[in-house]
């Protein structure tokens, strides 16, 4: 029996996830959390087989969430689920050392078969995701310029077009406002960008934010 632990803060979005699972009789869904620190507790606490984790919970962030999961359970996989699109994050996590990624509108079709293949040792994507990682492989180095930035200055990046403040985000990413301030510069730098209204359209441009 695979054991599932379900991470999301919508009661509607785990009831529909678990249903879907629970038509596989080899599956079960053993638990759920809320949040990203709920999370870090149950997989501490008690043994998984896999882990669907909703990429944007609220409180701790969900890059951070992945690599406490690494960090302590290095061998439990974690597909993520979320609506940010997948050509952008998805390298990002997979660097990171998740299993799989899944756009939440192709959910209730994939689910399953994305538990299987990771929970045997596998990773899933998308096969247009192949594609495009498998190009990014044949021609390295010739990647976009948010490619490069740093993972902490990627979330930076997000939260800024996202609208939240620098204390916002040193809330969000347990930094100082300084420091949230100094990786918005590296950004700025980075990217070529002068403002907070470039930047903003930058991500918009790239398809950067959920849609």
């Amino acid at each position: 029996m695979i054991r599932v632990l379900i991470a999301d803060d919508h009661p509607i979005v785990r009831a529909g996830l678990k249903q879907v699972i629970e038509k596989s009789p080899d599956m079960k869904v053993a638990g759920e959390a809320l949040d990203g620190q709920e999370v870090i507790e149950r997989i501490t606490a008690e043994e998984w087989d896999v882990v669907i984790l909703d990429y944007s919970m609220p409180g701790k962030n969900g890059l951070d969430v992945i690599k406490e999961i690494r960090r302590r359970r290095p061998a439990l996989p974690v597909l993520v689920l979320s609506m940010h699109p997948e050509s952008e994050l998805a390298p990002r996590l997979l660097k990171a050392g998740i299993a799989g990624y899944l756009m939440k509108e192709s959910a209730t079709a994939e689910l399953v078969g994305a538990i299987r293949k990771i929970h045997s040792g596998g990773r899933y994507v998308s096969p247009s995701l192949a594609e495009k990682l498998a190009g990014d492989l044949s021609s390295a180095g010739g990647g976009q310029p948010h490619e490069l930035l740093s993972d902490r200055e990627y979330q930076v990046l997000l939260g800024i077009a996202a609208g939240r403040t620098a204390q916002d985000l040193a809330v969000e990413l347990s930094l100082s406002v300084k420091t949230v301030r100094t990786y918005r510069d590296r950004v700025m730098e980075k990217l070529s960008l002068n403002n907070d209204a470039e930047l903003t359209r930058y991500t918009i441009e790239n398809r950067l934010l959920p849609r």
